[in-house]
């Protein structure tokens, strides 16, 4: 054998054969047959292993409608009941060709008698639409139109609440009333106010839906303030359509819807003056029935020490505020001040508490003012409805 041992290695050897490659082509086009073979197999197997273990009942191709009814009936085929989640709607189950079922949901017609489901869990309104009304919750009547509960259960006080957190520490809230009756003090308050701050309306004030939308776009709850009689009437008149001890319970009716058809958005009813008028039960029942009726709260002011407000509203079930303190009886900024300090240790000592006040200049500023240093100091101020004894949520 020649051999050149000078030579280096490997370089003598003969040339191998080349590896031959498959067109890219040819070796996809294998890869994607082997792959639908075997999904082919897997889905073979897996519709004979579920023939075998649950075997449906032969159905017409076209498909037959099983059971029709609404979501509150009580299945009877052995499975757990369905929750109440979609009561009031239509159910109907279809078997299709392929043995398949199908449930479809309907609503069911509002006027019907069945059940209906109540979202207690919706609270607030949209920011963007806080000016409008939610027509859901409103109904004609000669005097305007009138709050009313939902027809699923959502009440006005719910729907137009200012949301807050839920902690457990120290509530706050201030209501300043009397917005409506000067249109440059009304303007003032709705600017230089937190939107934290609860605005109640007279309802003889003017101008009072546009106030309403621009308070609400503001970030405002709102409350409608309904003159009551004081015990120095006539004397002393807190305006047309003030509701009397002397009036029938039908006139008082009356008097309060044209009130609460002067504007919307509101959650709900506060007392302008009306010492005799609280303190009368006759009086006073019947419009704190309508009142919670129509899903709103009342809101006692606190000036008047024989109230029977709170009595009559648990009576009622009608959800019920107790103000604690009248902040301006001194119109004089430090004097507020003072109060709203005093406001804080009740708040400290019972957990919440709820100040009045009127939109005089020295009530506004002496508000915004401390509810700022107020927040440092871990007090959250929150709208009234926040605070209310509401018998449907203790």
């Amino acid at each position: 054998m020649d051999t050149d041992l000078h030579a280096p290695l490997g370089q003598n050897r003969p040339p191998g054969r080349k590896k031959r490659r498959l067109p890219l082509g040819r070796g996809l086009a294998g890869l994607c047959l082997i792959a639908v073979a075997g999904f082919s197999l897997y889905g073979s197997l897996t519709r004979d292993t579920l023939q075998k273990t649950a075997p449906l009942e032969t159905a017409p191709k076209e498909a037959v409608p099983t059971s029709t009814g609404t979501a509150a009936a009580q299945p009877n085929d052995g499975t757990m009941p369905h929750s109440g989640a979609s009561s009031g709607a239509n159910v109907q189950r279809n078997v299709t060709g392929d043995g398949s079922v199908v449930t479809m949901f309907t609503p069911r017609p509002r006027d019907s008698d069945g059940p209906v489901l109540i979202d207690a869990s919706r609270k607030g309104q949209d920011p963007r639409m806080a000016g409008l009304p939610n027509d859901e919750l409103l109904e004609d009547s000669p005097y305007g139109r009138l709050p009313i509960v939902g027809a699923d259960g959502l009440r006005p006080m719910d729907q137009y609440a200012r949301p807050w957190s839920g902690a457990h520490g120290t509530r706050i809230a201030i209501v300043v009333g009397g917005l409506g009756l000067s249109q440059t003090g009304t303007q003032r308050a709705i600017e230089a106010l937190p939107e934290d701050i609860t605005l109640a309306f007279a309802a003889t004030g003017n101008s009072l839906q546009r106030w309403m939308q621009e308070a609400r776009r503001g970030g405002h709850e709102i409350l409608l303030q309904v003159p009551f009689e004081p015990f120095d009437y006539p004397a002393n008149n807190p305006g047309q359509g003030t509701l009397l001890t002397s009036a029938s319970a039908d006139r008082n009716l009356e008097n309060l819807h044209k009130a609460m058809g002067e504007i919307t958005n509101y959650t709900g009813v506060m007392n302008y003056l009306g010492g005799r008028f609280l303190a009368n039960s006759s009086a006073l029942e019947p419009v704190l029935r309508d009142v919670g009726r129509r899903g709103l709260l009342f809101l006692d002011d606190g000036s008047a020490a024989q109230s029977k407000s709170d009595v009559i509203a648990r009576a009622v079930d009608a959800p019920h505020a107790f103000a604690d303190l009248q902040l301006d009886g001194e119109l004089q900024t430090n004097a507020i001040l003072g109060k709203l300090d005093e406001l804080e240790r009740i708040a400290r000592r019972n957990g919440q508490a709820i100040g009045v006040a009127s939109a005089f200049d020295e009530s506004v500023d002496a508000i915004a003012k401390w509810s700022a240093e107020a927040a440092m100091r871990g007090i959250e101020i929150v709208a009234v409805s926040a605070l209310v004894d509401d018998p449907k949520h203790p």
